[in-house]
């Protein structure tokens, strides 16, 4: 037997308080950390309901402000509003509240008061999907002349807090649940391919994959109190999805939707409900036996001793799960140009060079046979 040995690192959060009502826990949060100015961070949708009253209450005199501007894929033009309305407010930390962009919103105009000079002010991060941004140390910021997507990452701008509360996801649309819940399936499944991967990452993800199966469909079809925790089970799938994430980077499922969503404004969990399958495969002829905790969560049988074929049926599995919802699987059903689909393949490869999660060289050919067979 091989010896098992590795290394773990884990981040800055400090808290996560996971329940229904959990929101009302935040003016404690605040307090402890002697928060005065508060700045909550969300989009236009978000900024008129009335799960935002939700957030105040529960903040209690701590907010200076609400910030309604970010956008999808965050332009760099919304952190650049964000960090001058944070300097503007003197603001003391800043709540995430919402999905991805107003995670990473926050986090990417953090790191420009901190690079122009101004002190580290503390994140808080309520979501309201499962794309679960909130536990991670980076954002994307997308240049809006190049539409490419570049980012920020230091560990300064991991949240403190983050608060897992199904009732402020009530009004997010099925859609929009349901596909970045696959956001989260790609991230277990990619934690667990990651040539990077470690005992602690693979129970992490097999548990996330074996959550999102049971609970992801009731979270939609389900009332009242059911469906509030088949929600509950599904943040915790998202948060088990990425916890381990920094430790084994992301693979090439990631690099695809970090570009496809920017050039062609593909929301990022639909990005993962069309790569994702077809990175698999590819995966599944590279390196099948590190498929175990994926087919441990769908509950598919395992042979290590000859892992390809368990490995392309968690492949195909997946697909079948993604295909039971109402979100796109096709790049052609998001407006994407067969034309240009070569366009994205270079930035991609240097993002799959950088992580080199895979365990071999992966070359423009491999890309574009991925972006063909989504297509």
């Amino acid at each position: 037997m091989e010896a098992t040995c590795g290394d773990f690192y884990c981040t800055r959060i400090e808290a996560v308080l996971f329940g229904k009502g959990k929101v009302a826990a935040l003016g404690h949060e605040l307090e402890r950390r002697d928060i005065k100015r508060a700045l909550i961070v969300t989009g236009k949708t978000l900024g008129r309901s009335k799960l935002l009253e939700q957030v105040k209450q529960g903040a209690g005199a701590a907010i200076a402000g609400v910030f309604t501007g970010t956008a999808q894929h965050v332009p760099a033009s919304t952190v650049r509003a964000l960090a001058d309305e944070a300097r503007r407010l003197d603001a003391d930390a800043m709540i995430s509240f919402g999905g991805g962009s107003p995670n990473d919103c926050a986090k990417a105009a953090i790191m420009a008061l901190i690079r122009s000079g101004g002190r580290e002010i503390p994140m808080f991060a309520i979501p309201t999907t499962l794309s679960a941004g909130e536990f991670t140390a980076g954002g994307g910021v997308t240049n809006e002349e190049t539409r490419v997507k570049g980012g920020v990452y230091d560990p300064r701008l991991q949240a403190r807090v983050v608060i897992l509360d199904p009732t402020v996801t009530v009004e997010t649309p099925a859609w929009l649940w349901a596909s970045t819940a696959m956001r989260s399936l790609d991230h277990a499944v990619e934690s667990a391919y990651s040539s990077r991967h470690q005992p602690m990452t693979d129970t992490l993800s097999a548990r996330a994959i074996a959550l999102l199966n049971a609970h992801l469909m009731s979270s939609l079809t389900a009332h009242g109190d059911d469906e509030l925790e088949h929600r509950m089970q599904c943040l915790i799938a998202a948060w088990f999805s990425i916890f381990g994430m920094s430790n084994t980077r992301a693979g090439i499922s990631h690099a695809l939707g970090h570009q496809i969503g920017p050039r062609w404004n593909v929301p990022h969990g639909v990005t993962s409900c069309i790569t994702l399958p077809h990175v698999m495969r590819l995966m599944a002829e590279i390196a099948p036996e590190r498929f175990g905790p994926i087919a441990e969560g769908l509950g598919l049988r395992f042979d290590a001793a000859n892992p390809k074929m368990a490995a392309m049926e968690c492949a195909d599995r997946v697909a079948k799960f993604i295909g039971q919802f109402e979100v796109p699987n096709r790049l052609r059903d998001v407006g994407v140009p067969r034309e240009e689909i070569s366009s994205i393949a270079e930035t991609v490869l240097e993002e799959v060079k950088r992580s080199n999660t895979v365990g071999r060289d992966i070359t423009s050919a491999d890309l574009l046979k991925i972006l063909e067979a989504a297509y």
